[in-house]
Parts: C-alpha cells; structure tokens; sequence
C-alpha cells in the first residue's frame, strides 16, 4: 500500500511520516520510505528511495540559483527520472506492506510541476494524505477552503484524497473544529451568517459540494501522540482493498 503525504511548509509531513512508519512497523508491517524533497537535509527515517541522491537544493544555490529558481530547477531535472523513480517506487511496494511517501516541503513544487503529476497519474489507485494545520482554520470560510482544496488535489494528481488536520494535540477546541469539517449543513448555516464575499463565495461552495465531492472521512492526526493512527491505518486499507467507502 502506498500513502502520499502533501502539505504546506510546517504541516507536519516528514514527522508524520517518520513516527506513522515507526508505528506501523512496531505492529508487524514492512514499511519502506521515499523521500522527494530535494530541500530538504535531514529526515528522520531511513529513505530506500531519496531524490537527493540526484539533485539538492543546496547544490543548485551554491552554482548561482536562488533559493525558488534552485526547487524549480531541481525537479526541472528530476522529470527525467520520473519513470526510473515510479518503478522504484512500484518495487518497494511489492517487497513491503507500506510505502510512505513524504513530499516537498514548498507543496506547490508536487502539485503544479510535471513531476509530481507525472509519478502520482501513474501509480495505481493513488492515495494522498492532505494534511493542513489547525492555524489557517480562523474563520469558517476557511474550512471550505481546506475542503476545495482536497478536491482541487483529486483533479490536479488524479488521486483519491483524505484532508488531515494534524497537530491536534495542540487544540482545546476540537468538538467545534469537527462540527464544521463534517457537519456541511452546520458549516452553511454558519457561513450564511457572514457577511463578508469571501463568507457569501464559500457558502455558495458548499452549496454544491455534496454533487461534486463523494463523501470521506476526516483525519485528525498527531505524531506526538500517536492519534488517529488507527484510522490512517483503515483508511489506507479500505482504499486499497476496495471494501470500504472511506466515509
């Protein structure tokens, strides 16, 4: 099985998919690590598969690049490989009962270059871990947002795609946070409430979001505490053995 994590800078990807693999591990599984950040210069697993054993970031800046043209430029000249990664990446998932897949830190660089469409178009049955943080959820158009923005990533990569609020432990207010990721219903009447165009834009969002989205379970994730591993866990299982609905 494999599982894609996407996410801004700071949402907790590389943690999660470092203490997710240990968690899986410690109960039986095989699991196996891509790393395709070229920024990055430390993780905290052991990747069997590792973009920076043919580009870095850091290589490309000390030639001249600034820090943006230098990520561009990397997977500019990782398209090349992109067959030879995807293969890798197919192997690994034969040889083992998990391949987490931790991506860029800059989330932009998978989602709008032709790298990260080409490799995610071709694996089969793709299954993507959007994780944001709990800091962009300040006004309940904000939650419209997060749930756009997973559909935005099921028509860019071609993936079935699970929003994940992560760093929960962090939250004293989780009941609410929850009424408004899963209640559509309670979120429109609170939006409807607003008075601001964004409010007005994202209420009529939602008014369409049950004929353009199927329905699927939130995940509410934190390394530190291990939470909601269990449903990471089933989800990837009722994706890949197609038993379940993920709602």
């Amino acid at each position: 099985m494999i599982l894609t994590f996407i996410g801004t800078a700071g949402s907790g990807k590389t943690t999660l998919t470092a203490e997710f693999g240990r968690y899986l591990a410690e109960n039986g599984n095989r699991v196996a690590y891509v790393n395709l950040d070229t920024g990055v210069k430390k993780i905290p697993y052991k990747a069997d598969i590792d973009v920076r054993e043919h580009i870095t970031v850091e290589e490309l800046m000390k030639g001249g690049y600034g820090p943006n043209g230098a990520i561009v430029e990397s997977y500019d000249r990782l398209m090349a490989h992109v067959s030879h990664y995807l293969s890798r990446i197919l192997e690994l998932e034969k040889e083992n009962d998990y391949v987490l897949i931790d991506t860029p830190g800059q989330m932009e660089t998978f989602l709008f270059h032709e790298f990260g469409v080409k490799l995610m178009e071709n694996m089969p049955y793709p299954l993507v871990i959007y994780l944001f943080d709990p800091t962009i959820l300040r006004k309940p158009h904000d939650y419209c947002f997060v749930k756009f923005f997973t559909l935005m990533i099921d028509l860019r990569l071609g993936t079935t795609t699970i929003p994940g609020l992560n760093k929960v432990d962090l939250l004293e207010n989780l009941t609410e946070i929850k009424k408004y990721l899963e209640d559509v219903e309670y979120l429109s009447t609170h939006l409807n409430l607003e008075t601001s165009m964004q409010a007005l834009l994202a209420y009529k969002l939602c008014k369409i979001l049950p004929e353009v989205s199927s329905p699927v379970r939130v995940l509410y994730l934190s390394a530190k505490r291990r939470e909601g591993f269990d449903d990471l866990e089933t989800v990837a299982y009722e994706h890949y053995c197609t038993c379940g609905d993920l709602t």
